[in-house]
């Protein structure tokens, strides 16, 4: 079905034909149409335009008005202060607008313009290391994303950047060789929790030998050696590390309700070949130089403390490849092998200098140009409820999957407390109690993420996150299961929109902001700012509540105003569901 015209956007369209009308020699005017609690719509375009033609503004605004015909969208447009337009539309036009919505499967919401190919780099966990808090934002931030990219019609590349190249692995691999049952499990069904107790044993034990055994610390920088080299044995060991560890980072990404392929997870070995190329081509074009034996980019606007240039290193002096060179070459793969029209890391804040000059090297190279962007999605840190980075009593830094179950164990026992409260036909199960509860917990981490901007740090506290009241995850799930519950009741009566019937101005709210749905999607995915997402959805849920507070749904005073009110409760059911499936959060039908 095609896309349906938002009200704004046919007022918009109304206003311009008016003005190129009334006014013909402005040429092509914007009306500047926002929202207003005045009135439905205010324009405020006829001021900047007033001083261009050097006319009277309440003047112009009235020729404006007086050259709009006679239609049924446009019920009442009043001449205000100095010259604005205060419009309000038809409640029939608001009806007839949402059930074309209604009658479509997307919501009437439409697909981007131009669509392309983004690869979006999110949710780095670091191999035979567990994850933590900080690993948090860039996944729950990252699949919104690719979800609300896709959804407007984008085709999305994941990549997961996984850390599993380095030093560290000499030592790992060599510890391995000396004590080969150090990865053996119990049974095949290996367990992400088992995987990670392995792994977390080993790595302490190497490292234990590591510091205090000379001999093993060299044969482990051999190791490396053999390990950067290709030796099949090493590598063999090597992959083990990986195996090991994608076992526990699906598990994690299992509770936390995302999907991670294996073909998406593409670590920094990944670009192992590439990294000599991109190097060579680097130097050879004169974007990188040789300072003090290592391959450097300066930068005019990058300087220390002391003033003097701070380079991207490359290549170290010792031969070794940095960071930089292998993001270079992922930039390389993902533009020239993916076909990628931008590029968008989902990565801290902190690293923001780094690929500040990644970008810019690339830029310089030719490898990002003005067909091809690169973004950096920064993101704040998490705070514990003082205000500080958030730490285990210990100082310790939080074990992500510690975080999870206590959000599920506390949104389990508001789900439980909640249940006791229902009527007897609809009350849960032990297994629907359990079910929900990870769906709540695990809603309202991600919610309480996604409803701060990225770029803020949030405090973590999840008395609140998991609060029926204020803006929650768990009110918006609330809200959703409340308009089910409506509709079950309902009997015989169905959803049916009736354009004929006059709006209480609490409809009229919620149909406007109903009408907004797809309005905020195309801005939410143009500036990859998944908090204007949430925060529609919040508000969403206020005029549900406020609708409920003062129109009776099923004992409106006619069947058609029973319908009509049914059908409203419906759309913003499936409103409520789709937003909040494209943030990562289920719906449960009751709670």
């Amino acid at each position: 079905m095609a896309s349906v015209p938002s009200l704004a956007s046919t007022v918009q369209q109304r206003l311009a034909d008016a003005l190129t009308a009334a006014l013909p020699e402005a040429g092509s005017a914007d009306p500047l149409l926002r929202r207003s609690d005045r009135a439905d719509f205010q324009a405020n375009g006829i001021l900047a335009l007033a001083k261009k033609l050097k006319g009277n503004p309440r003047e112009l605004a009235t020729k404006v008005v007086e050259a709009i015909p006679a239609n049924d969208v446009l019920k009442d447009i009043e001449v205000s202060g100095p010259g604005f337009l205060n419009i309000t539309i038809t409640d029939k036009a608001i009806t007839e607008t949402l059930a074309a919505r209604a009658a479509d499967d997307r919501l009437g919401v439409p697909y981007a313009d131009k669509a392309g190919t983004t690869v979006i780099d999110y949710a780095q966990p670091n191999v035979a290391k567990e994850m933590h808090v900080g690993h948090l934002r860039s996944a729950v931030i990252g699949d919104a994303m690719v979800k609300i990219m896709e959804f407007a019609g984008e085709k999305v590349i994941r990549r997961h950047h996984i850390g599993d190249w380095g030093t560290q692995f000499g030592m790992l691999i060599q510890y391995l060789i000396e004590h080969p049952h150090e990865l053996d499990h119990k049974d095949s069904a290996t367990s992400g929790e088992e995987a990670m107790s392995n792994l977390n044993r080993l790595y302490k034990a190497a490292r234990a030998h590591f510091d205090s055994d000379e001999e093993f610390k060299a044969r482990s920088r051999d190791r490396v050696v053999a390990l950067q080299s290709g030796d099949e044995e090493t590598l063999a060991l090597w992959q083990r590390f990986v195996d090991e560890s994608k076992i526990y980072f699906y598990s994690v990404f299992n509770k936390l309700d995302m999907e991670i392929n294996d073909p998406d997870v593409v670590g920094e070995s990944g670009y192992n070949d590439m990294l000599d190329e991109t190097c060579r081509l680097l130097e050879e074009s004169g974007v990188a130089v040789r300072s003090e034996g290592a391959l450097c980019v300066f930068f005019d606007d990058v300087k220390g403390p002391d003033g003097n240039p701070v380079p991207l290193i490359v290549k170290k002096s010792n031969g070794g490849y940095g960071y930089a060179a292998t993001d270079l070459s992922a930039i390389r793969d993902r533009v020239q092998n993916l076909g990628a029209d931008t590029l968008v890391y989902v990565v801290d804040a902190r690293q923001s200098l780094h690929f500040k000059m990644v970008f810019e090297t690339a830029r310089r190279a030719g490898w990002l140009n003005e067909r091809v962007h690169a973004v950096q999605l920064a993101f704040g840190t998490v705070l514990g409820k003082d205000g500080k980075p958030f730490k285990t009593r210990e100082g310790e830094t939080v074990r992500l999957v510690d975080l999870l179950d206590e959000a599920i164990d506390r949104a389990t026992a508001v789900v439980r407390e909640k249940a006791e409260t229902l009527p007897e036909d609809e009350r849960l199960s032990e297994d629907e109690i359990a079910e929900r509860g990870a769906q709540v917990g695990i809603g309202a981490i991600k919610y309480a993420d996604l409803s701060t901007s990225a770029s803020r740090d949030y405090k973590f506290d999840l008395d609140q996150m998991v609060s029926l009241n204020g803006d929650t995850s768990v009110y918006l799930q609330y809200a959703y299961a409340r308009i089910r519950s409506i509709m079950r009741k309902a009997g015989d009566a169905r959803p049916a929109a009736h354009p004929e019937l006059e709006l209480a101005p609490a409809e009229r709210a919620l149909g406007l902001h109903l009408d907004q749905f797809g309005e905020t999607l195309a801005e939410v995915a143009a500036s990859y700012e998944p908090h204007k997402l949430a925060a529609y959805l919040y508000q969403l849920a206020s005029l549900l509540t406020a609708f409920y507070d003062k129109c009776p749904v099923l004992k409106a005073d006619t069947p058609e105003q029973v319908e009509n009110r049914l059908f409203l409760c419906d759309l913003t059911a499936r409103t409520l569901h789709q937003g909040m499936a494209l943030l990562g959060i289920r719906t449960p039908e009751r709670l």
